[in-house]
C-alpha cells in the first residue's frame, strides 16, 4: 500500500491477477497523482504477502464473497473508487461498488459481459449484429451437435480471454478435433483451478469474414467516449486467433469508423454498461460491424501505453493508465485530448510452445526508426505455451509514426530481429496437435 496520501477520497482499490502485466503501471500512475493504491488479487489466501505489497487475497470466481471481504476492509479504510484490470475482476468490483456506493457498471451488466454466451444472447435480442450461435455441452457427442453446425464456423470456451481455446473449423473433421482439444484444455489443472463458471461448455458462431478492429472507450454516467479505434493489419482468419498488431488511427473510411462507434454505443447501452473503462472487438465486411465482444476493462497486457493524451506542443502527455486512474476518481485532465500521431504494439506471437531459454536481436530492434520501447515479458525459463492453449505474450514492441503506415512497418522490420530461443518441454507434442490444420496467427 502506497502511504503517499491517507486521504480517503484518493484511495483507490485496484482488482487484478496476481501475474498481470498491467498492475504496475497503474500503481506507478497512481503514485504520480499521490493516490493511494489499495490491490486485491488472486493470490493464496495462506501465504503471508509473498509480493509485499499488503494485497487483499480474494477469489474473484466467488464475486460476491470477495466483495464482502473489500467492503468489511473499507470500513477501516475507506476507498473512493475501484479499477479493474483483466476480465476476472471486474464481476467482484460490480458487488463491491454496489455495496459501498461507488460509480461503477451493475453486477448484471457485467455478468453478462463475462459469459460470451450471455453476452450474445443479450446482443442478439437488442438487435445488434452479432455471429450466428449457439451453444452446447462439453461432454455431448459431437455427432448429435453436427446437423447444427454451419460451416466455416468458431468454437470456443464461454469464459477466458485473450483467444485462448478459440479454433476455427471449416468441416466436420476439423469441428470434432477442435471440440476435443478444447475440452483437454478445459479440464488441464491449469484451468480447472480458475474455477471459471461455464467451463462445461462451449459456444458455436458462424466465422464472420472481414478486417478485425479494437475500440477503446469510457464510460461516463452511460455515454461512450471513444478514445481510439485500432486496426489489427494481420488476418486473424484462423484455425487460432492470436493477436499480433494494433495501430491507431484506423485507416478504415470516415463513415464506417463512425458506424463502428455507433455500433459500440448500442452494444453498451444493451448491455447495461455505464461506467469506467471499455474494451469492444468488431468484424467489419461490406455490411459494416459485427460484435465479437465488449468488456468493461482496459485493453490488455502492456497495450494501454500505445495511447497517450494531452495538448499538442505540450511536454506533459498521460498514458491510458493515469487517464483512467483519473477518470475513476473524478480528477481533473480524464478529458484531455489523444495526441494526434499514429501509435502502435506488437504483442510478440509464440511461435511454438516451450520453455523460454534467451532473446537473440534486441538491440537491433530498437534501434528501428520510430520504435520507442521494447518489453519482454515472459520469464527467462518459463514455459510460454502457443495458441490455442496459450494465453501470454512474448513481450511487446511499441511504436510512433507520423502515419499508420509507416508505424505497422516499423513493427514488423523491429520485430524480424528479435529471435527467439524455445526449447520444447516433454510430452512434446499436445494429443490433438496432429488433428489440426498447420499454421495459424
Amino acid at each position: 500500500m502506497n502511504a503517499a496520501s491517507q486521504d480517503a477520497s484518493k484511495r483507490l482499490l485496484i482488482l487484478a491477477s496476481k501475474l498481470g502485466y498491467q498492475t504496475r503501471n497503474f500503481a506507478q500512475a497512481a503514485q504520480k497523482l499521490s493516490v493511494e493504491v489499495v490491490f486485491g488479487t488472486d493470490r493464496c489466501h495462506q501465504l503471508d504477502d509473498p509480493w509485499a505489497d499488503r494485497a487483499l487475497a480474494l477469489h474473484f470466481e466467488q464475486p460476491e464473497q470477495a466483495a464482502e471481504r473489500i467492503v468489511e476492509q473499507a470500513r477501516a479504510h475507506p476507498i473512493a473508487a475501484i479499477l479493474a484490470l483483466g476480465d476476472r475482476p471486474t464481476t467482484t468490483a460490480a458487488y463491491a461498488a454496489r455495496a459501498l456506493g461507488l460509480p461503477y457498471n451493475s453486477p448484471g451488466s457485467v455478468e453478462a459481459c463475462r459469459n460470451k454466451l450471455r453476452q450474445r444472447e443479450v446482443l442478439s435480442a437488442a438487435g445488434l449484429p452479432v455471429p450466428e450461435f449457439f451453444s452446447f455441452g462439453l461432454h455431448e457427442p459431437v455427432g448429435e451437435v453436427l446437423p447444427r453446425v454451419q460451416f466455416p464456423c468458431v468454437v470456443k470456451p464461454l469464459a477466458l480471454a485473450a483467444s485462448q481455446g478459440v479454433i476455427r473449423a471449416n468441416d466436420a473433421r476439423e469441428f470434432s478435433a477442435a471440440v476435443t482439444r478444447i475440452r483437454e484444455l478445459l479440464e488441464s489443472p491449469e484451468i480447472q483451478v480458475l474455477r471459471e463458471p461455464g467451463l462445461d461448455r462451449l459456444l458455436v458462431e458462424r466465422y464472420i469474414p472481414g478486417a478485425e478492429v479494437a475500440l477503446e472507450g469510457l464510460l461516463d454516467r452511460g455515454e461512450l467516449r471513444v478514445l481510439a479505434i485500432f486496426d489489427k493489419p494481420d488476418p486473424l482468419e484462423g484455425p487460432f486467433f492470436e493477436e499480433t498488431i494494433y495501430v491507431t488511427p484506423s485507416r478504415l473510411p470516415a463513415e464506417m469508423e463512425s458506424r463502428v462507434a455507433d455500433c459500440a454505443k448500442r452494444t453498451v447501452r444493451a448491455l447495461g454498461l455505464t461506467h469506467g473503462p471499455l474494451h469492444a472487438e468488431f468484424r467489419v465486411d461490406a455490411n459494416g460491424p459485427w460484435v465479437l465482444e465488449a468488456q468493461p476493462r482496459p485493453i490488455g497486457g502492456l497495450c494501454a501505453r500505445t495511447l497517450r493524451f494531452g495538448v499538442e506542443g505540450d511536454e506533459g502527455k498521460i498514458f491510458l493508465e493515469e487517464l483512467l486512474v483519473r477518470h475513476s476518481l473524478g480528477l481533473s485532465g480524464s478529458n484531455l485530448p489523444r495526441e494526434a500521431c499514429a501509435a502502435g504494439v506488437m504483442m510478440i506471437p509464440v511461435p511454438q510452445s516451450g520453455i523460454f531459454e534467451r532473446v537473440e536481436g534486441a538491440e537491433e530492434a530498437a534501434a528501428i526508426p520510430g520504435v520507442e520501447e521494447i518489453h519482454i515479458t515472459a520469464r527467462l525459463h518459463d514455459f510460454v505455451a502457443a495458441w490455442p492453449e496459450g494465453s501470454s505474450y512474448l513481450g511487446f514492441i511499441f511504436a510512433r509514426a507520423r502515419k499508420p503506415e509507416e508505424l505497422e512497418a516499423a513493427l514488423r522490420e523491429s520485430h524480424k530481429n528479435l529471435r527467439f530461443i524455445l526449447t520444447p518441454r516433454l510430452p512434446v507434442a499436445h494429443p490433438a496437435t496432429q488433428r489440426m490444420p498447420a499454421g495459424g496467427d
